[in-house]
């Protein structure tokens, strides 16, 4: 009766009321901290990587945690989002975009994470004005094209002129590198840079640029080599426990090797390069024929070896008909550092050159690979298309 009464008397409808309006609280609550959530995690992109912009920005320093961590130490704005683990939808397309720009031009990725945090900074005070969205992004696609044709409308372009041109060169390098670790060898790093460029004679070709890196010695030490240095280690593997045990395998190996070189010496080559060990039998059969055998090649060196020599990987022997062979002028040892490595030099692709870089430690070697591998690949982009903006004032 008491139930049927608090109906009539409508206590339950303003009870359910009541409860709808505190469920609706709550979801607006729990809206609206999403909302700030998403909003913290795309402005704090942007907020990271800001003390990196610019020739006074500073270095950040990643640890990885785990059985396999290891210290890196950058000032480069893809390099630091693409180390950091996010799992929020708007921060992800701030790296997104910065890989992009990685990809296509490898500078600048800072610039772009840093814009579009503060676009979103200020697209979050505009909505709050009740402005919608949609109107905000034809206002921003406005801006763009307003910008480009700014951008257009003061460029030069001393393409056919090689004298200016490399000047502009010079000067585009010596801009990418003023942020980074390698500003204060800025000159010699702007010009190892240009001839890089330079060599490809407008093909693009990036892949023809190797890179090594070598502990000892300062940057200034750092070098371009017109060969193809490649890392040649000596390993000695496996292990008896009696004479008679080596030499059963010895004879396995002999005989099984033996086969094997015959074939290989039918492709009528001079030089044999190996990514595996080379026994002392098979090694002396090449020997024995005016072939030089070299064991333990670098694996990543062995593919840009086959792409500078234009030959390629053979798995097998047993049609020397199939198989393009690799060709350069001279091989030889040389010393780099503390290092013994084989020299390739006079190859077929006559643009390939090696950046031989030199430092005191493992994460100046690689903060300086990323230094110049952005210049390199700025300076590309600029010999193919020629124009460019000269600067109303320096960069402080």
């Amino acid at each position: 009766m008491e139930y049927y009464a608090a109906i009539k008397n409508n206590e339950f409808v303003s009870l359910v009321g009541t409860w709808m309006n505190l469920e609706t609280i709550i979801l607006s609550k729990l809206t609206e901290e999403k909302k700030i959530k998403h909003r913290m995690f795309s402005l704090i992109g942007g907020d990271l990587v800001k003390s990196t912009l610019g020739p006074k920005g500073m270095d950040k320093i990643h640890l990885s945690s785990g059985r396999d961590a290891s210290l890196m130490i950058t000032n480069d704005g893809a390099t630091i989002l693409k180390s950091i683990g996010v799992d929020n939808p708007a921060a992800k397309v701030l790296v997104d975009m910065s890989r992009v720009q990685d990809d296509e031009v490898s500078d600048g990725t800072t610039s772009v994470t840093i814009l579009a945090a503060e676009l979103l900074r200020e697209a979050e005070s505009l909505i709050a004005k009740m402005i919608h969205p949609q109107t905000i992004i034809a206002g921003w696609r406005e801006a763009t094209k307003a910008a480009r044709e700014a951008l257009l409308s003061s460029t030069v372009d001393h393409g056919s002129d090689k004298v200016k041109f490399r000047q502009d060169l010079m000067n585009v390098a010596g801009t990418t590198l003023s942020s980074k670790l390698l500003t204060h060898h800025k000159d010699h790093f702007t010009m190892l840079a240009v001839e890089v460029v330079l060599r490809l004679k407008g093909s693009g070709n990036l892949e023809a640029i190797h890179t090594i890196k070598k502990l000892g010695g300062s940057l200034a030490d750092s070098c371009l080599d017109e060969g193809f240095p490649q890392n040649k280690d000596i390993w000695l593997l496996g292990r008896v426990d009696s004479t008679a045990k080596f030499a059963e395998i010895e004879h396995v190996e002999k005989e099984k090797m033996k086969e094997k070189v015959e074939c290989i010496l039918k492709h009528g080559i001079n030089c044999f390069i190996n990514r595996q060990l080379i026994y002392n039998y098979p090694e002396q059969l090449f020997g024995t024929a005016g072939v030089r055998a070299i064991e333990h090649a670098d694996f990543a060196g062995v593919e840009c070896l086959v792409l500078v020599t234009g030959g390629e990987i053979a798995s097998t022997f047993d049609h020397p008909e199939l198989v393009k062979l690799g060709s350069c002028k001279l091989i030889e040892e040389v010393m780099i550092g503390e290092d013994k490595l084989i020299h390739f030099s006079g190859v077929a692709l006559g643009e390939a050159c090696t950046i031989v870089l030199r430092g005191a430690t493992q994460q100046i070697l690689d903060e300086a690979e990323r230094s110049l591998h952005d210049a390199v690949c700025v300076l590309a982009q600029t010999v193919k298309d020629s124009r460019t903006r000269v600067p109303d004032h320096h960069p402080c």
